[in-house]
């Protein structure tokens, strides 16, 4: 399926944790770098989320903050 997102970032989940209604995701890309991504706990179960997955990480944000 084509995207519109550039920024896709290959990774392993390292971590699903499971709350009454979302979940949060811990992605290890690499390099001592991670991904957290909270999303609903039905799209966690419905993508059979588990440690050890290799999924690809979509980031599409419309602004991006640095503070020093």
């Amino acid at each position: 399926m084509p995207l519109s997102v550039r920024n896709q970032i290959p990774g392993t989940v390292k971590e699903v944790k499971l709350g009454a209604v979302m979940a949060e995701i811990i992605v290890d890309v690499g390099g001592g770098n991670q991904f957290v991504s909270a999303i609903t706990k039905d799209a966690a179960e419905d993508l059979s989320l588990k440690a050890g997955d290799q999924v690809t990480v979509l980031v599409k944000s419309t602004s991006v903050m640095i503070q020093k």
